[in-house]
């Protein structure tokens, strides 16, 4: 029975990240979701409380296990800290400005102000992105590699750097300003200029 279920909630998930990606989250309802799925409005409801909870499910099963395997790029234990920083940025660039996450973002924004879904998104993404910067940066400034700072200021700095002229034009739908594999070794470069230890 167990085993049933997981699969049934499974099943609900895909579908209603057809649903979504199809015609958004303002558009999607739960009824053209149960009718999509072939069972019940109350079925669905026995799964999941409202739209925003199945849509912040769905969302994070679509992108939660790329995005761990993108952050787990920041190997701490590597000495070549410009080649981590440098690798994990071209594959995070690739990762944010994906049309899937791009549609998350744009989602989380647009319902930040309206309900509970867009604070939870955040949680689950850019604010647990910044978390495991703060860690993996906390570990560099121990060994030596970056300058005494605070880890919550760098991992914000270094966000901002890599994200520059990429993120903004992206969520509005226009052309990155730069090219992004000219601009990740200039922002590499910016950072460790700021943050790197002393020779």
């Amino acid at each position: 029975m167990r085993v049933r279920t997981e699969n049934r909630r499974q099943a609900i998930i895909e579908v209603a990240m057809e649903v979504f990606r199809e015609v958004g989250f303002e558009r999607a309802s739960m009824d053209t979701i149960s009718r999509r799925l072939g069972g019940s409005k109350g079925t669905l409801y026995g799964y999941f409380q409202s739209k925003e909870e199945l849509y912040e499910t769905a969302m994070r099963a679509a992108v939660g296990a790329p995005g761990d395997q993108i952050m787990d790029l920041l190997d701490p234990q590597s000495d070549d800290l410009r080649a981590v920083l440098e690798r994990f940025t071209e594959a995070y660039l690739d990762f944010i400005l994906g049309k899937e996450v791009l549609e998350v973002t744009r989602t989380a924004v647009g319902e930040g102000a309206n309900s509970s879904l867009g604070p939870h998104l955040y949680d689950q993404g850019p604010a647990r992105a910044v978390a495991l910067f703060v860690i993996f940066f906390t570990e560099q400034i121990r060994r030596g590699r970056l300058r005494p700072a605070s880890p919550l200021a760098t991992a914000l700095h270094f966000k901002g750097l890599i994200e520059s002229g990429f993120l903004e034009s992206a969520l509005y739908g226009a052309e990155p300003v730069m090219d992004q594999r000219a601009a990740v070794p200039s922002a590499i470069d910016a950072f460790l200029r700021a943050y790197g230890a002393a020779p």
